[in-house]
């Protein structure tokens, strides 16, 4: 009996500790928010120290960046805008916030982009490369919303997330053809997801 109520004093403590361990742990570290103020800006991608790690409309909550103290380059970036480059000091604790502000390229697409690509991936926030290229991630791809307009021609697909292996494929599309590819990345090492979601 003694043993039993021990082992849930001890157990009441740990459940205790632990967010204040979580809370001090959190003191050392910055968290990276953004002020999107339109779609270009909310499903942007964000590489932090030349790593991808997601959208901009999903970093916060259990996805918000925690970086280290210390210098580190954040970089968002959307088709036909202009990458946003921001190189940020930050101290412990702190809460830096970005205010997004894209500027459109003054690139316009092809007029004969004529072929459509979808694409189902799992997981949605995987990043898609088309010809080298960031395109945005998969889930803006995924037949509900638009798809991506392509030259008509072949194309190296890549779609790619740290932790999992990539997809990589080539597609070869007519005029006015309409593809999709479906696909679930399989875990992997974070170091296997390639050098394209690392790109600076």
């Amino acid at each position: 009996m003694f043993r039993r109520r021990t082992l849930v004093v001890l157990a009441a403590m740990f459940r205790l500790a632990l967010p204040c361990q979580l809370a001090a742990e959190n003191k050392l570290l910055a968290e990276v928010q953004f002020v999107a103020h339109n779609r270009a800006e909310k499903t942007a991608g964000v590489w932090v120290d030349g790593q991808y790690v997601g959208y901009v409309k999903e970093l916060n909550g259990d996805k918000k960046i925690l970086l280290l103290p210390g210098k580190h380059e954040i970089v968002v970036r959307q088709p036909w805008y202009r990458d946003y480059i921001e190189k940020a000091i930050l101290e412990p604790g702190e809460v830096h916030t970005i205010q997004l502000s894209l500027a459109k390229d003054m690139r316009t697409p092809p007029k004969d982009a004529t072929g459509e690509l979808k694409i189902a991936a799992t997981p949605v926030r995987a990043a898609v490369f088309v010809d080298e290229q960031f395109a945005g991630h998969a889930d803006e791809f995924n037949g509900h919303g638009k798809a991506m307009l392509l030259t008509p021609g072949a194309h190296h697909v890549r779609i790619a997330l740290p932790g999992y292996l990539p997809f990589e494929t080539t597609v070869d599309l007519r005029p006015y053809q309409k593809l999709k590819i479906q696909t679930e990345l399989v875990k992997g090492s974070v170091v296997e997801a390639g050098s394209l979601v690392s790109k600076n």
